[in-house]
């Protein structure tokens, strides 16, 4: 599942289909609107994929709509139709081997921000600064977003990576935004001197996101080369995702929405700015899906 993802399998699925067909099994209640108010970029061009349905993948051949989920690729659609999203951190996808392409939507975030993610197939595991990485997925110790990166200069400053220490005092949310300047400041000093202040203010340089069912996620969340990042939850988040997980609440989010929302909630809470749908288009795949999906279920009566 995606880190974030406490949630349900995770992973939304690619779309492989030029029809959208719906297994009342399969399908997950979708809220009331969701996905409303989004700022995407126009998705006329998955509508004519969408019609013209399945082509082979270039490099691997397989039959594929919009992206090829193995080969991270676009299929049938030029790169200058699909957005390019610039993220505040980099993201390091860990995907569980047994997952299945096809239902993940971990291939989303790479596709459109190609130079901020990096997905690894476990037991692929990079190394990490522990002082400037965490970990996106439930937890006793797990914080919320808004008390990230005090909780980050505190493991800092304490030289203390330890998995078990007791979870960070929660601060005000004045406490916590970070003051925005740049090299350029006359205050800032020197480039250099700039980067190190920012630094200090922002510890945060990488986010580590597993996509795996839930099911599934033990054997990395425990891998030891995990263990001492701090862990981050999303509480609050419900999922629009459309494959539900039996006996798994709402909370239980695709690892794209948990990338999505984690994004949203460090530009307001951490960032300090008002959030004007600066990454909506990581869900430009996964909405549109979501519009075939529900579509489909209206169509087959079980709305």
């Amino acid at each position: 599942m995606s880190s974030l993802d406490r949630h349900h399998p995770l992973y939304s699925s690619c779309c492989d289909k030029p029809a959208v067909t719906v297994d009342s099994s399969d399908v997950h209640e979708l809220g009331e609107q969701p996905l409303q108010g989004l700022k995407l970029a126009s998705q006329a061009v998955l509508d004519t994929a969408q019609q013209r349905g399945r082509l082979k993948c270039s490099k691997c051949g397989g039959s594929r709509m919009f992206f090829c989920y193995t080969c991270c690729s676009l299929v049938g659609v030029n790169t200058q139709d699909i957005p390019v999203i610039k993220l505040p951190v980099k993201i390091d996808i860990i995907k569980h081997p047994n997952e299945t392409d096809g239902k993940s939507t971990a291939v989303h975030a790479k596709i459109l921000a190609p130079n901020d993610v990096t997905m690894y197939t476990y037991p692929c595991i990079p190394e990490f600064e522990k002082d400037e990485v965490v970990l996106v997925f439930p937890g006793p110790g797990a914080v919320s977003v808004q008390d990230m990166i005090q909780c980050l200069r505190d493991r800092s400053n304490n030289g203390s990576v330890d998995p078990f220490d007791e979870p960070c005092v929660k601060r005000l949310k004045s406490e916590v935004q970070i003051p925005t300047h740049t090299a350029k400041d006359p205050q800032s000093g020197t480039p250099d001197e700039a980067k190190s202040s920012e630094s200090r203010v922002n510890p945060l340089r990488r986010v580590v996101f597993i996509d795996s069912t839930w099911n599934q996620t033990n054997k990395i969340s425990t891998d030891e080369r995990l263990q001492g990042l701090l862990q981050v939850e999303l509480k609050t988040r419900k999922t629009c995702f459309w494959r539900s997980q039996k006996g798994k609440p709402d909370t239980y989010l695709a690892t794209i929405e948990a990338i999505y929302y984690f994004l949203k909630d460090f530009h307001q809470h951490c960032l300090g700015q008002e959030y004007s749908g600066e990454y909506d288009n990581l869900l430009f795949f996964y909405s549109y899906l979501h519009q075939l999906i529900n579509k489909a279920k209206t169509s087959a009566g079980k709305c």
